[in-house]
């Protein structure tokens, strides 16, 4: 299958009432564990890369980048890439030349007008070098130490401020806080239905759910029927390439190929990944 774009994708899944999911990856083992996860679940897919696993990366996201790009054109399912949480603008105007097709540029800890404002030029950019853009309303818990989370009052989106910002700025897809939180290790969020169908009849792009590690099954099935359409997922694929190494190594401790251990970890971490697309896709 040809390397396609994050716009054709949730496009797509958005025309059949489907989810597609967005993939954390921080090493070419998860790469390829979601290209295989994607394979076996015969479903399109989103590789994404963080402006976090970026710094890992010496700030440079072109060789992973690069990476991403081979297993697309290679994959026997639909994948496009995306560059995820990016503060940095710097990092921001090297996201085309890297060659993603999108990029979330994230503004969400701005007051609102200072983040309709940066998002608007940062849009106004991303269109003109070809790229579709995600932006975020509302505040998603987990990545930072504020005393708010993401079941404080006032936190979540509100739809009549997301229709404004979505007309002002341009963007192409919307992140909301429906009650997910960044970096959750149990799957224990509860969403709000009623304000995820709200959201999707107030705006006319794509919604996208942060944080569903922590959304399970039931819920993020429920969450896709309601009106969610992209599917962002990280912690949970940490959780599982780690669980796998160590269940490895506590088991054979005196090995040291790491390819020895690694290959558990990518298997586990394609299984993960062909649950989760199993459930939005509604496969």
């Amino acid at each position: 299958m040809p390397l396609t774009t994050t716009a054709q994708l949730t496009e797509d899944a958005r025309a059949a009432d489907h989810g597609v999911c967005a993939f954390n990856v921080i090493t070419l083992e998860s790469a390829e564990a979601v290209v295989s996860g994607a394979e076996t679940a015969g479903q399109p897919v989103i590789l994404q890369l963080s402006e976090n696993a970026t710094r890992f990366h010496r700030h440079n996201p072109r060789p992973l980048a690069a990476a991403m790009r081979e297993l697309a054109v290679a994959a026997t399912v639909p994948v496009a890439l995306h560059l995820d949480h990016v503060e940095d603008e710097e990092l921001l105007h090297l996201s085309a030349a890297a060659g993603f097709s999108s990029v979330m540029f994230d503004a969400g800890r701005l007051p609102y007008s200072d983040n309709l404002a940066a998002t608007r030029r940062a849009a106004t950019w991303a269109h003109a070098e070809g790229l579709s853009i995600e932006a975020e309303l509302g505040y998603v818990g987990g990545k930072d130490t504020q005393a708010s989370n993401a079941h404080t009052a006032g936190v979540r989106t509100d739809p009549e401020q997301a229709r404004e910002f979505v007309a002002a700025t341009g963007v192409d897809a919307l992140a909301v806080a429906v009650g997910s939180s960044h970096a959750m290790h149990a799957r224990t969020a509860r969403l709000d239905d009623e304000l995820i169908r709200a959201l999707a009849a107030a705006v006319p792009v794509p919604l996208v759910l942060h944080g569903s590690s922590g959304v399970g099954e039931e819920e993020l099935g429920r969450a896709v029927a309601s009106g969610m359409t992209k599917i962002n997922v990280g912690t949970i694929l940490s959780i599982a390439y780690t669980r796998a190494v160590r269940g490895f190594l506590a088991e054979q401790p005196d090995v040291s190929d790491p390819r020895r251990y690694l290959e558990p970890a990518r298997a586990e971490v394609a299984d993960v990944v062909a649950g989760y697309l199993r459930v939005v896709g509604r496969v």
